[in-house]
């Protein structure tokens, strides 16, 4: 079942009443159709949504280009997803092709993001045509989410677009700043009030009532040319025959008008269209078939057409004229007369209402006039119906707002509202109650087994073990929210344990719960075989979104166990089953993404760059929650390998900012990389305020969930020995390495392990032990080169580069020691060798090569005579070396070298 949009909105300008036209509003309209936004502010009833179809009437034929796409609002548009889906609806009605791509993913991501609306945007500023997007009843808007995302629409407006909001009230829009920028035209209640020309106009020629001008401009004055008031006040002059008695009998503010006025409408109506017009006051919108299944009556069509021909405030939806609605107004009053007249009928037109809304598949209207007539029972019914195409289309918050509706017995004799209940609170990210109703479900499971010939609602005999394993799932889910990640594992292998073999989307879901919690743990390999099973089950009944998610989060499992072309694999999986489908799902830019941070890190960075483009082309960033995040931290890293380290920091900060959590470990948190970043930048005191405030230590124990931070701790201690000489730093250092060695390698993360044995084989070098440094080196080189791993080793810059050529030296690896030897000769090899050359650029004279090497060794504990053996020269070669470089840092001491040096950031 496919939850449709709304036959009933309203998406195109509603056809022209029979109302006179506005010479002079229309003329001033016409007049400032360049700018943005057009806002027709006014109480109910001034005739703002007749001014703007007979302006666009006009509009259309003045020049046949003019395109316009109208939304009518309501209450339920008030979801940021539903309503943008219902504003690329309007704009298809004149441009087909509109956001096709995007409608799936508004409703998977949540919430949208401005890049998404950015992407709209795009599109729209390639249609030719001048385009109208006209808003009406902005006023039942009250979402800060829908004021925002329509704020960036006005803000990046394609210039031949003119957006038009039609609303009771100003809304909470930057009004001030679009008039100071000549960017707005606003009509309100005093140019919308119909002059005395105007108002005789209408009543004499429009009503066709002959009245006095005595009497119009009494009319005129009471009503202070308010139309639905004149309109009201016609159609009551229509049955009186002392016309001017009747003018004079009322008097008051409009809504004593508007009560007084209907009333009398009402009575000189026949019995059979009073009752009808009562009766049909429930309805938002409607058709005759709806109307004849609320009313009984089998003449609808006829009543409809009659009312409209009698400007009974009837106004039609379509061009076709088969759906209406009445004024808002004119609504409100019937309403209040049908509370007053038949209180006891309101529940039973609503309860007719929902069948025939559910006979004809509009779930959501059939739950929500169930829900007015508090027939509970039919609307969970109704609910549990909708409940797979609501989750699949990703409209939580309007399921949930239906669950919240139903009164607690509901729940407690159908388990599937409860479990399905903590399904949609635990996507939303509310945990409060859950735990309440799985043990709801838990009860209400035990005592089906107990007694299991007993009949229940909403459960054949066969559900009992589907319903016990979707609790034990999510409340495995539970448990990997609030970290525990062992307890996931308990619960997901008990729903395993009773998931009917058959029941694809449940074992695939409990095998994703696995997998996430193995992968917490760091049983890497665990979690690669579930996610494995979670992809397949996915792919088999086609939740491709589904599953090219799970592709995502497989590959940042086998870059941990350092298996590059395993993460290659899965992007390239991802990407097939996103050709699967008909339109552009979730996840798919992630995938490019990911194939963008793989080019780079083996030394293709033109090809990173390109995967990156192709992302963005994709229509922005908002296929997953993670993914503009994820395209910030690729982008930083890139940034960084040019040296422009403020903007890899700037990149990071945003990352940041975007950064949304799932069930995901956190196993690289942005926090650390910015960490990283400021140690590349020397700005150790910023990095160790990090530290600070994560409480890291390097006597506290491991656990891989945290092993990138004390990574990054082992690399700023690392720092803070270079800079400060303070031997315990360099000890901290080595003694963190390798532990986290151990852990790494007990863990077969070999992703891990290669980095920690580089950090270690730097920290070695710091010590004046060559030996150990390229002991790790070597180890390191052998891990990394089946993977083709290239800039986890250029990136640490000129140390590393001199350990790479004394492993030259040694004949390790050779052929990819020269692969990774000829990549620090290139413009981007690293930060910290970009940021030495620019720096001894600006000395008298700058250092050699030679130089270098032994100023960094100058830097290490090592004597004289230990440099010369290191670096195979004469100690009076060495001599000369020193002498030089003092000479050129214009100091006089081995310990003045080495701090100029580390201001200079040579070392």
């Amino acid at each position: 079942m496919t939850t449709p949009i709304l036959a009933t909105k309203l998406y195109a300008p509603p056809p022209r009443q029979n109302v006179v036209l506005r010479p002079r509003l229309i003329e001033r309209l016409h007049e400032v159709l360049q700018r943005k936004l057009t806002l027709v502010s006014a109480p109910a009833g001034f005739g703002k949504t007749t001014l703007i179809s007979e302006w666009i009437a006009a509009c259309q034929q003045l020049s046949p280009q003019v395109c316009a796409a109208w939304l009518s609002l309501d209450e339920g548009d008030n979801e940021l997803t539903r309503f943008l889906t219902y504003v690329i609806a309007a704009l298809q009605t004149v441009a087909p092709s509109i956001g096709a791509d995007l409608v799936p993913l508004l409703q998977e991501s949540q919430p949208p993001t401005d890049s998404l609306l950015t992407a709209l945007l795009n599109e729209i500023a390639r249609i030719p045509d001048h385009i109208l997007l006209i808003l009406d009843d902005y006023h039942l808007i009250d979402a800060k989410a829908v004021d925002e995302a329509l704020s960036f629409m006005i803000e990046y407006l394609p210039p031949q677009v003119h957006l038009i909001i039609a609303t009771r009230e100003d809304p909470p829009l930057n009004l001030a700043r679009l008039r100071a920028r000549g960017q707005l035209t606003e009509v309100r209640v005093r140019d919308l009030r119909f002059s005395p020309s105007e108002a005789t106009e209408f009543l004499n020629r429009g009503m066709a009532l002959n009245l006095s001008a005595v009497d119009i401009a009494a009319l005129e004055e009471r009503t202070e040319g308010w139309i639905a008031g004149l309109q009201l006040a016609a159609l009551s002059l229509q049955g009186h025959q002392d016309s001017s008695g009747f003018i004079r009998a009322f008097a008051g503010d409009h809504r004593y008008i508007v009560d007084y006025l209907v009333s009398e409408v009402l009575d000189s109506q026949s019995d059979s269209i009073r009752r009808f017009l009562l009766q049909t006051a429930i309805l938002d919108r409607f058709n005759a078939s709806l109307c004849d299944a609320v009313s009984g009556s089998q003449k609808s069509k006829e009543l409809l057409e009659s009312l409209e021909r009698g400007n009974f405030f009837l106004i039609p939806l379509d061009d076709k004229r088969q759906w209406y609605r009445y004024h808002h107004l004119f609504a409100d009053v019937l309403s209040a007369h049908l509370m007053a007249e038949q209180p006891d009928q309101i529940a039973e037109l609503h309860r007719r209402a929902s069948t025939w809304y559910a006979h004809n598949d509009w779930l959501p209207e059939a739950i929500q006039h169930a829900l007015v007539a508090q027939d509970f029972q039919q609307a969970a019914t109704l609910i549990e119906r909708a409940m797979s195409e609501m989750r699949r289309s990703r409209q939580e918050a309007l399921l949930l707002s239906w669950l919240q509706a139903l009164p607690e017995e509901i729940f407690r004799s159908r388990p599937s509202l409860s479990i399905h209940y903590v399904g949609t609170l635990l996507q939303l990210g509310r945990l409060e109650g859950i735990e309440a109703r799985l043990d709801d479900a838990e009860r209400w499971l035990t005592a089906l087994l107990e007694q299991p010939d007993s009949p229940v609602a909403g459960v054949e005999s066969g559900d009992w073990r589907r319903w016990s394993a979707s609790v034990a799932m999510y409340r495995g889910a539970l448990a990997l929210i609030r970290g525990d990640a062992a307890a996931a594992l308990r619960c997901a292998g008990q729903g395993l344990e009773v998931a009917p073999d058959d029941d694809d989307l449940l074992r695939g879901s409990t095998a994703g719960i696995l997998a996430l919690g193995n992968w917490a743990l760091g049983d890497l390999e665990a979690a690669e075989r579930w996610y494995s099973e979670c992809i397949n089950r996915l792919e088999r009944i086609g939740h491709y979104s589904d599953a090219i998610g799970c592709s995502l989060a497989l590959a940042d499992i086998r870059l941990a166990q350092g298996r590059l072309r395993g993460a290659m694999s899965a992007y390239e999986h991802g990407l097939q089953l996103a050709d699967q489908s008909k339109s552009l799902l979730r996840g798919t830019a992630d995938m490019y993404v990911g194939m963008s941070q793989l080019a780079y890190e083996r030394g293709t960075s033109t090809a990173a760059v390109q995967y990156l483009s192709k992302s963005e082309e994709l229509g922005v960033f908002a296929e997953l929650p993670q993914n503009q995040y994820r395209w910030c931290v690729a982008m930083a890293r890139l940034r960084q390998s040019e040296g422009e380290l403020d903007e890899a920091l700037d990149l990071l900060q945003e990352a940041e900012r975007l950064y949304q959590g799932d069930f995901s470990p956190n196993v690289r948190p942005i926090p650390a990389l910015k960490a990283r970043l400021w140690i590349a930048q020397g700005k150790l005191d910023a990095a160790v305020d990090w530290a600070r405030e994560r409480r890291l230590a390097v006597e506290d124990d491991l656990s891989y969930l945290h092993e990138f931070e004390y990574v990054t701790l082992a690399r700023l201690r690392l720092a803070q020995y270079q800079r400060d000489r303070e031997v315990h730093y360099l000890q901290e250092s080595v003694s963190l390495l390798d532990r986290l060695l151990s852990a790494a390698e007990a863990g077969r993360r070999a992703g891990s392990v290669i980095e920690i044995l580089v950090v270690q084989a730097l920290a070695h070098q710091q010590r004046g032990d060559l030996a150990g440094a390229l002991a790790a080196l070597e180890r390191a080189l052998t891990l990394a080169e089946p993977e083709q791993y290239l800039r986890l080793f250029v990136d640490e810059g000129s140390a590393m580069k001199m350990l790479l050529e004394e492993a030259a030296k040694r004949h390790f690896a050779p052929n990819y020691v020269q692969q990774l030897l000829s990549a620090t000769g290139t413009p981007e090899v690293s930060t910290a060798t970009a940021r030495a050359t620019s720096t001894t650029a600006h000395l008298s004279e700058p250092l050699s090569d030679r130089e270098l090497d032994v100023l960094r060794l100058l830097g290490t504990d090592l004597s004289g005579p230990e440099i010369a053996d290191q670096l195979v020269i004469s100690l009076n070669t060495l001599r000369t070396h020193t002498k030089n470089i003092y000479s050129k840092l214009g100091v006089g001491s081995r310990r003045a070298a080495v701090r100029r040096a580390d201001d200079l950031n040579l070392l």
